[in-house]
């Protein structure tokens, strides 16, 4: 768990479905600073494959996935 994490701003997807909760991630890292965390919280099961594959392709950090009964917490650091 990334708990020593310190998270710049917390995202609430919860009961959002594809393609929303990748959109709003998308335009909420956008906001933040290089260096800073974007804490996303998602209950669609599409979402932790979505969130990194974006992750990847945008060139950020995956800090971590916790996934507690399919509600997903997810740490997303801007690298670029």
């Amino acid at each position: 768990m990334a708990d020593d994490v310190a998270v710049t701003q917390t995202l609430d997807c919860l009961g959002l479905y594809c393609p929303e909760p990748l959109f709003q991630t998308r335009e909420a890292i956008d906001a933040i600073a290089v260096g800073e965390v974007l804490e996303v919280f998602s209950d669609d099961p599409a979402a932790e494959e979505d969130l990194t594959r974006f992750a990847k392709r945008a060139g950020h950090e995956v800090v971590s996935i916790d996934n507690d009964d399919g509600q997903l917490r997810i740490l997303l650091r801007r690298l670029s």
